[in-house]
């Protein structure tokens, strides 16, 4: 199978409004790493599932990730796999370690704050209901990712009426094309 991009739904599985779901049924290349329990994710079950599906890629993929799979591809890039990827284009990373997080944190906390092994752009909301702007700008800080701030855009979801988002298909393809000089 050739992966040109993974996506990695966030937690509760980015549903039909979401925009990696639109962004999935208009890019045929776009695959969807599946999770065995999108309501209660555990890290280590969820690293491992995220390489092999990096594994069964001929190529090195772009992680698309939203939500909480952005600290799964912080955990994933500390975990010592061998694999390379790309680089990881990270929406909304959620602050599991915040006291308002819905859910345990399963394996999530503490929060990786290495520079990730590959080129990385962080996008994040002034008013996300699960990380601070401080925070998002500290996890890219860490991470040594590029940071880009869109202003008042909730959880950046289909929820905060992000569905079709073509401003963000434009930030992933200016991604990819620094990648790819």
């Amino acid at each position: 199978m050739k992966c040109d991009i993974l996506t990695l739904a966030g937690l509760w599985n980015s549903g039909p409004q979401h925009w990696q779901t639109h962004c999935e049924q208009k890019h045929a290349c776009w695959t969807r790493v599946p999770h065995r329990d999108w309501n209660n994710p555990v890290c280590s079950e969820w690293v491992a599932e995220l390489d092999a599906a990096i594994a069964d890629c001929e190529g090195r993929p772009i992680l698309v990730a939203h939500s909480l799979a952005c600290m799964l591809v912080a955990q994933w890039a500390q975990s010592g796999s061998t694999l390379k990827v790309a680089g990881a284009f990270l929406v909304a990373p959620s602050d599991v370690e915040a006291p308002s997080y819905p859910i345990d944190a399963n394996g999530f906390k503490p929060i990786p704050l290495a520079p990730l092994p590959f080129p990385s752009l962080v996008v994040a909301s002034s008013n996300d209901e699960y990380v601070s702007p401080e925070r998002a700008r500290a996890f890219a800080r860490a991470w040594g990712s590029k940071l880009v701030e869109i202003g008042p855009a909730g959880h950046i979801n289909g929820g905060s009426g992000y569905g079709p988002w073509p401003e963000g298909e434009a930030m992933l393809d200016e991604f990819c094309r620094d990648l790819n000089p």
